[in-house]
């Protein structure tokens, strides 16, 4: 009896391999030919589940978020049973920033779609992400509940501070990248703002 092909395993297969070879290369130089080898399968293969290098990267792409989706989970379970709005947001923007070799490839890689997706025509066309905004609207949900408990500073926008959080991650994490500050800065630049933003209970409020 011929053996059952798990179709979105391999799929995702060819996925993990994509995110391995342009880790490593950059997604620029990043062929068909090269994530099959890496996934050890053939060539045909990889045409047959993506027809082309357009689908495979926007394939890859929706698997990353994934993967990111996943490791921000993780980072808010590790913070505890109920770690407050603080503890998830920072949990959030600390999951983005390169700290390990996962962390890095997924911002490497990341970063490599916004650049290519400038100046790759195919990939413009498409939708960079699903929901490109569903970052920001976490984070500005969880400024929301802590302005409801009365932990935020006057005057805080939830709205244009997520955007502001998401953007100084971004940066940061790039700043990691190429060495201009190690992560231990980053998290403390993060924590300098996240102080600015909320207040200590029973500290009162500036």
């Amino acid at each position: 009896m011929p053996k059952r092909v798990d179709h979105a395993e391999r799929r995702s297969q060819i996925a993990e391999a994509l995110v391995r070879v342009a880790g490593r290369r950059g997604l620029h130089a990043v062929g068909m030919r090269d994530v099959a080898a890496e996934a050890g399968v053939s060539l045909r293969l990889v045409q047959y589940y993506f027809e082309t290098k357009e689908k495979l990267l926007l394939f890859g792409l929706e698997h990353l978020a994934e993967r990111f989706g996943e490791r921000a989970t993780s980072r808010v379970r590790a913070a505890g049973d109920s770690p407050g709005p603080r503890a998830m947001v920072e949990a959030l923007l600390m999951a983005a920033l390169p700290t390990d070799e996962e962390s890095r490839t997924f911002h490497f890689v990341y970063t490599s779609y916004a650049v290519l997706a400038v100046t790759d025509q195919a990939l413009a066309a498409q939708p960079f992400i699903k929901n490109p905004d569903a970052a920001e609207d976490a984070v500005t949900e969880l400024l929301r509940q802590a302005r409801e408990a009365d932990l935020l500073r006057p005057g805080v926008d939830p709205r244009l501070e997520a955007a502001g959080l998401l953007a100084l991650s971004a940066g940061l994490g790039t700043g990691i990248l190429v060495g201009q500050r190690g992560p231990e800065s980053a998290a403390a630049v993060l924590g300098h703002h996240l102080d600015r933003i909320f207040h200590t209970p029973g500290q009162g409020r500036e």
